[in-house]
């Protein structure tokens, strides 16, 4: 969960240099506008002031699942709309940046279902 955090504030400050990295924005202007991007380390700080108490959030990973997917599946989406060779040729680290952001979410996606469905048995509670 640590890493899920780390991942996102990272990866988005390194890669965007800081939110001045115009190529990112430009390849996907209504997701990873700079605000977008932006929300996408507020994100980040959730994961890591969750962390500590995970096993009593059952509900916030729930949350945390449905925002990982619809990264993962905008992501996907994007890449089945744009060249990513193009973004490459603007600048390797948004290039890079578009590479890794949605099989991130996609893997991290994976795992908080996981642990939200752990949660799910291992409370006695039902899921929905």
């Amino acid at each position: 969960m640590y890493l899920s955090g780390m991942m996102n504030i990272g990866g988005v400050l390194v890669l965007s240099r800081f939110f001045s990295n115009n190529v990112i924005n430009e390849a996907d202007p209504v997701v990873m506008s700079n605000f977008g991007l932006l929300m996408i380390v507020v994100w980040g700080l959730s994961f890591l002031a969750m962390a500590p108490k995970w096993n009593h959030l059952k509900w916030v990973i729930g949350a945390f699942v449905i925002e990982k997917f619809i990264y993962g599946f905008v992501w996907t989406k994007w890449l089945m709309n744009n060249n990513l060779s193009d973004v490459y040729e603007q600048d390797m680290m948004a290039g890079i940046f578009y590479t890794i952001y949605g099989a991130n979410d996609w893997f991290f996606f994976i795992f908080y279902l996981i642990v939200f469905i752990y949660l799910s048995k291992t409370q006695n509670k039902v899921i929905w």
